[in-house]
This record gives C-alpha cells, structure tokens and sequence, in this order.
C-alpha cells in the first residue's frame, strides 16, 4: 500500500511539474541568432533573427540552471510578471577567442545561437557574459512577442534522419543529435557505420555506460558536395555542409565550425539537448563548447576517447586538465578566483568543488608522486598552466587518454549532469 501511495505522489508531482512547463512553453523551441563580437576587452551583441523549431528536447523540470557553468548565460522572464522562468550557462568560440593574441591585435565578429522553450507569452530575454572576476553581467536583452509574424519557421530541406538510439521519452532523457560533416550523399552507409560506433564506443565507458537507459541517440545526415575536412595548413579546402576546420586559432588538433546557423537547422530536426558533429577524418583531433556542441574525427584511432573527451566538454562542463600542451591561449583563468569548471580548482573556493570527495588523509595539494597516482587529490597543473590551477587526479581522460577512464570528480560531474536532465 505505501508502494502504492508513492507512486501516486511521484506521479502526481511529474503531472505538477509539466504542467508548469505546459502553462509557459509550447513543446518547441525557439533560437535566437545574433552577432557576437569585440577584441579581447570589449564586446557586443545585435540581434539576426529569432526561428522557429519544431522540437523541444529538453528538460520540463529543470528550467532554471542551478549548476552557472560556462562563459555565458540566457536568463529567460515572463514579460508581465517580471519572473525567471528559464535560464541556462553555455560557451562559445568568442569567449575562447578573446583569450588568443590575436583577439589584441583586431576586431572579429561570431555569428551565435541560443535555444530556449518556445513561449506562449511575451517574454524578456537577456544574455549574460562572466566578467574577469567571475561575475554573470547582462549584455544585451531583447523583448520577443511570440504571436510575432517576423518570428520564422526552420527549413533546413529534406534531410535523412535516423533512430540510433531512441527508446526514451525526450523529457526524461538526454537526447544527442549527430550531425557528419564532410560525408557526401554516397558515403551515408560510412555516416551510419560511425554514428553506431560513435553509440557503441561512448558506452564502453563509466558512467555513460551505467546511465545508458537514459540517453536517446538519433543522426541526421547533412550531405557535402566533398569529402573530408578543411586543412588549412596543408591547402585542404573541400566544400563540406558544416565547414568544420582543423587550426582553429592556429591550434592544429583543434577541429572547430563557426557555421553556428546551419548546425542548428540540421540539428533542429530532431529532439535534443546536445549536438556531436562527426567530421569525415582519420586526422586527430575534435573540441567541445558547452551547451553547444562537441566535435570529433570520426576515424582516427583514438575516437573512443576523444568521443568522451570531448562530449565531457560539451556536456559536462569539464574543463581541460593538461597543462604542457602548446596552445593558442593567454590568460584563459583568472587564477585569483575558483573556475566554473567542476573538475578544475584555484584552491580559492575549493569547498565547492571536489572537496568533498577526497580522503580526509590525502595531502592538499597533493604532491605529484606515484604514491598517490591512483589517489583523488588536488595536483597542479590544469587548465593551461602549469601553476596555481589544480586538477582531482595524476590522470584522467580530461589529462591524456593513457588511463582510458575518467577520475572520480569527473564521474560525479558528469552523473550530476545527467541527474539534472532526466530526474
């Protein structure tokens, strides 16, 4: 009888909970596209064009964003009332950008999108930018009717989508897109092949491979006049339906599209809550932006790994835990304040952190001996710098791919992040 009594009340309160949703939203989405841009101090944004997608793939439960992750934030309010009613942190290329040399030297514009619920009233919708000292400041807003006639439908064409794995209510689960990129119309069979692998691959690990239940994976496959991927470096330019590019900011693994509208059009095709792009390639490398989008060779190697690597960018919020690698970056943290990545720390707020974890013997900082090379501790060197940033482990899959796993904090960050979305 108190079985059936709980149940009820479970049921009764997932009924509360959607109709809240139900009482706001429409059961699609709306994106807002617009234009990013500034040098390394400044920054503005101007609105492009508010579109019409016929799928909402997110959360009903979850609107507001308790987690703050990531470089930026889209606070949604209900024009009349003046209350929250969604929000969530994302990143992009520009915040990356900003932190190159080249952002001193000139001025560059990123065309960017932000997803939200479609609503069924008037809404105020603002977009925040993470300050130096850490702090979310709003940049721009915007007022959006949505009985609006300048309000336009997504029209990507006809595109093949196919179910690699979709047993899941959306609502209830975290639905990945997979968008290829550089397969053309005779290479569909080699797209399939890779999304399968992409599937099969992604759950040979811990957790995905505990929570594989609540995950949906469906393919959409965009056709490119030309194989392969851009190379700028060595005189490769094929037409490709996303342009995705090694040398992003002059970084050679870093395979990254500024084509931001058209990955939103072929991913809107389908319910989602997170895009992976397959880049036709056996060359290494890939990236991760989160709440955007996660990038990888679909051939290389190592593609399991890179394939969680990067999706614990692009989903979890994980930032990268390496620290001897050349990169394109100057300043990336502000080492005075605790990053918003969950698995790096400047020991300035660590309570938050992985803190909790750790055994109550274990050295902080930890020294980087073998003794503890199998323990959770705080180690330095992290997050591009070799000193005042620290990282949970000797090595993780957010380190190098030697270990094949992921450290316990990286674990939880990412069991955290799935709770959020499906619970």
């Amino acid at each position: 009888m108190k079985k059936y009594l709980l149940l009820l009340l479970i049921l009764f309160s997932l009924k509360s909970i959607h109709a809240q949703f139900d009482s706001t939203f429409k059961e699609m989405s709306l994106r807002i596209d617009y234009t990013h841009a500034g040098n390394f101090e400044t920054e503005w944004y101007a609105l492009e064009a508010l579109i019409e997608e016929p799928f909402w793939g997110g959360s009903k439960k979850n609107l507001i964003d308790t987690m703050e992750y990531g470089e930026y934030c889209v606070r949604v309010f209900d024009a009349g009332s003046k209350k929250l009613v969604y929000s969530r942190g994302y990143s992009s290329l520009f915040g990356e950008w900003q932190t190159t040399p080249e952002s001193k030297d000139l001025m560059r514009s990123f065309s960017e999108t932000v997803v939200i619920p479609f609503p069924k009233k008037p809404v105020t919708v603002s977009l925040l930018s993470r300050n130096y000292v850490g702090v979310l400041e709003e940049k721009f807003t915007c007022q959006i009717d949505p009985s609006s006639y300048f309000i336009r439908p997504s029209k990507p064409g006809q595109i093949s989508v196919f179910d690699i794995k979709a047993d899941v209510p959306s609502a209830n689960a975290i639905d990945i897109v997979i968008l290829g990129d550089g397969y053309t119309t005779a290479e569909l069979g080699d797209f399939i092949a890779d999304c399968q692998n992409l599937s099969e691959k992604m759950f040979a690990f811990e957790p995905f491979k505990t929570h594989k239940e609540k995950f949906n994976i469906r393919a959409v496959m965009v056709p490119s006049a030309e194989s392969g991927a851009i190379i700028p470096a060595t005189d490769e330019w094929p037409e490709t339906a996303l342009s995705s590019s090694y040398y992003t900011f002059d970084s050679e693994r870093y395979c990254m599209t500024y084509d931001n509208k058209s990955v939103r059009d072929y991913a809107g095709l389908v319910p989602y809550d997170q895009i992976y792009i397959l880049v036709n390639s056996d060359k290494y490398g890939g990236g991760g932006i989160y709440n955007f989008y996660s990038l990888s060779a679909s051939k290389n190697k190592l593609s399991g790994e890179i394939i969680v690597h990067e999706f614990g960018h692009g989903f979890a919020g994980l930032g990268d835990e390496y620290f001897d690698s050349s990169t394109s970056y100057t300043e990336f943290y502000n080492l005075n304040i605790e990053p918003w990545e969950p698995n790096l720390t400047t020991l300035v707020d660590f309570d938050k952190k992985w803190k909790p974890l750790l055994h109550p013997e274990t050295p902080v900082p930890t020294p980087d001996k073998k003794e503890y090379y199998e323990t959770l501790g705080v180690f330095e060197g992290g997050g591009y710098v070799a000193k005042g940033m620290y990282r949970p482990a000797h090595d993780c899959l957010m380190h190098t791919f030697k270990g094949h796993t992921f450290c316990t904090a990286c674990e939880t960050a990412i069991v955290r992040m799935i709770d959020f979305y499906t619970e």
